[in-house]
């Protein structure tokens, strides 16, 4: 049993180590708890920076900020994840534009088949597109930032495309501006996700699909694959978006706005380089695979070229149907591409 005298001391010292602790204590203590989406399974290169992104806020956020990481589309499939972030299903989410058909207009003429040499200059294009126009579009989120693939080439799985009449009669997997691009080279596209293509080329529901190189070994596809048609000039991109709940956003406190800003502005290079590193994975794993790689003669692939240039005057057109001045747009995007791969 303590004795009286013993009490008072004893409270002091409690006392005093509580002041301590409550000085040390940082003013908003409370973990931010977040939740992030990705289509892209877990062990796919995107899906690792996206995991990494959410680990380097944490850290420079000193453990305030702590995100649950939900790959492989185990918290909203890939169509849905933009609308899962704007009714907060997730806080944040990663994507592909085109999965929500229309919904994009103007972000839309990035993906445009522009003759895309690398994953580098696709991204840089994407976010120079976003800063330009600003678009309404993307106004119901907050972005993070925007990324997109190298060249999306033509992949087959029995019949090898060597000229642009070799498309025809064949079902290709693709999407949004690939199954436009699939369309005016002579092939019947077939609108799917990304996730769903192994299986499709597999059973033979496709006899080939539009995707960049690092989908050989990303998604598998190499070992269902065995041409690649090094269709360059006809080459597009997909745009990726990393965003979240504007709601979410704007409650955190400034200093983490800005500390996720700037691992923001240091992750659009991680992707773009990551494109590219992976398209070159991509290549070995498929010619690891047996595959075969065609190339195009110079009179060859400016046929491929003029086969998809009216894509580039219909998106215009159409987008100036819907109040937009979509040649403004179409040559900020062309002018871009061409300034950066000279």
């Amino acid at each position: 049993m303590l004795k009286r005298s013993t009490v008072p001391a004893l409270m002091i010292v409690v006392l005093g180590l509580a002041l301590t602790l409550s000085v040390h204590q940082p003013a908003n203590a409370q973990t931010i708890k977040l939740t992030y989406s990705n289509f892209f399974p877990p062990a796919h290169v995107q899906s690792q920076l996206a995991d990494a992104w959410c680990k380097e806020v944490n850290k420079r956020t000193n453990g305030r900020v702590q995100i649950d990481y939900f790959a492989g589309q185990t918290l909203t499939k890939a169509q849905q994840n933009y609308d899962g972030v704007v009714s907060g299903l997730s806080d944040i989410g990663f994507s592909v534009l085109a999965y929500t058909r229309g919904r994009f207009p103007v972000m839309a003429a990035v993906d445009l088949p522009l003759g895309y040499q690398n994953g580098k200059v696709a991204t840089t294009v994407v976010n120079e597109v976003y800063r330009k126009f600003m678009p309404k579009e993307l106004q119901d989120t907050q972005v993070m930032y925007l990324h997109a693939h190298g060249p999306g080439l033509v992949f087959t799985k029995e019949k090898a495309v060597r000229k642009l009449e070799d498309m025809k009669g064949l079902k290709f997997r693709a999407h949004g501006t690939s199954a436009e691009v699939a369309l005016a080279l002579g092939g019947t596209p077939v609108p799917k996700p990304m996730p769903e293509t192994y299986e499709m080329l597999q059973k033979g529901v496709v006899d080939g699909a539009l995707f960049p190189l690092e989908s050989a070994k990303g998604w598998k596809l190499g070992e269902v694959t065995k041409f690649c048609t090094l269709d360059y000039a006809a080459a597009y991109t997909t745009s990726f978006y990393v965003v979240m709940n504007k709601s979410k956003w704007n409650s955190l406190p400034p200093d983490i706005q800005k500390i996720i800003s700037e691992i923001n502005k240091e992750w659009v290079v991680k992707h773009g380089q990551a494109w590219d590193d992976s398209d070159e994975e991509g290549k070995q794993f498929f010619k690891s695979k047996g595959g075969e790689f065609i190339n195009l003669d110079a009179k060859e692939m400016e046929r491929w070229r003029k086969a998809v240039a009216p894509i580039l005057d219909d998106y215009a057109e159409s987008m100036k149907k819907q109040g937009f001045n979509g040649k403004e747009i179409v040559d900020f995007t062309v002018k871009r591409v061409e300034e950066l791969q000279k």
